[in-house]
């Protein structure tokens, strides 16, 4: 799968979310330690105990010894402090789409969000009003899933409720597969 250049609105919404998001980090003057611990409990403690810690702003909270990378929030929601834990396939595709260069991989890549993820419309990456009649969803804890070809999402349901895995994102650079670990209701 590629993530190819797209429209300069759409970069532009995601790079600016993710400078205000560092910003109000670096505002809040939390403790590194406060942050490790956060970004640890993202993932199964066998995943996290031994994780990379990274804040969102790149700076390496601690070093880890396994491939896995663990952050205390995530850039795309000014503010956000639902932590993630990613597999090097993923921490490419953040980097990919930070700076709207193209992505690619041959393996699937997983990231773990077991503390939830903000509120976001599951249909476009750059918006901001839940009021704007698209599909918004609040996820618990869930997985998500990177796949080397976009044809691996045949089939899949696109909407959130649907109950089981469902894609995220379609239709953009940024899809990617939701596999909610608890049940939801609308």
């Amino acid at each position: 799968m590629k993530i190819k250049q797209s429209p300069p609105l759409l970069w532009t919404l995601f790079v600016i979310n993710i400078c205000l998001s560092s910003n109000i980090y670096a505002a809040e003057k939390e403790s590194a330690n406060s942050k490790i611990k956060r970004a640890m409990s993202a993932a199964p403690e066998d995943i996290s105990a031994a994780a990379t810690i990274m804040d969102v702003d790149g700076t390496i909270l601690r070093k880890g010894s396994n491939a896995w990378t663990c952050l205390p929030g995530i850039g795309l929601i000014p503010g956000d402090k639902h932590p993630m834990c990613n597999d090097k396939v993923w921490m490419k595709w953040m980097h990919a789409a930070k700076n709207g260069s193209e992505f690619s991989t041959d393996v699937i890549g997983v990231s773990y969000m077991m503390q939830g993820d903000a509120l976001v419309n599951n249909d476009n990456p750059a918006a901001t009003d839940p009021n704007d009649g698209g599909v918004w969803i609040q996820e618990g804890p869930h997985l998500m899933m990177l796949m080397p070809s976009v044809d691996m999402l045949v089939g899949l349901p696109r909407d959130p409720y649907a109950g089981g895995p469902y894609v995220m994102w379609d239709n953009t650079p940024l899809v990617h597969i939701m596999v909610p670990i608890e049940a939801k209701t609308k």
